[in-house]
Formats: C-alpha cells, sequence, structure tokens
C-alpha cells in the first residue's frame, strides 16, 4: 500500500503531559501552601507550559479529562 497518510491527527493539541514533582523544586511561596507534601503532579502543555500543579496522580488525570484533554504520563 503506498497511500500518503497525514499522521497528525485533529485534537492531537489536545494532549497534556502529567509528571511528578518535587516539592523542593518549586518555588519557596509554593512550597509553603504545600501542608508537608513532597510530591506534586504538573500537567503541561505540548509546549511544556505548567498548567497545574495537584497533589496526586489521579487528581491531575481527572483535571485534564475534566477539561477535554487526554493526559499521559512523562517519566
Amino acid at each position: 500500500m503506498n497511500t500518503k497518510y497525514d499522521f497528525q491527527t485533529p485534537g492531537e493539541e489536545r494532549i497534556v503531559y502529567v509528571r511528578a514533582v518535587a516539592a523542593g523544586d518549586l518555588p519557596e511561596e509554593i512550597q509553603g501552601q504545600l501542608g508537608g507534601l513532597k510530591t506534586l503532579y504538573a500537567v503541561h502543555n505540548a509546549e511544556g507550559e505548567r498548567l497545574a500543579l495537584v497533589k496526586d496522580r489521579k487528581q491531575a488525570f481527572i483535571l485534564a479529562r475534566q477539561n477535554d484533554f487526554a493526559p499521559v504520563t512523562v517519566h
């Protein structure tokens, strides 16, 4: 089969990336609001912009899906 296929699918920009973030890597003003949490989860868009910080991975996925994004984990 020699049919040309465009792999860029509509809605591909709706993917967000979820990754763990150490509390110590965050600015001090955010660290002061964490109430002892050591790890948070960041939700990023395809350009790497942080869209949200949440307390656990499950919540990050729920937040993404509630806003019509497809979350994937980044290591």
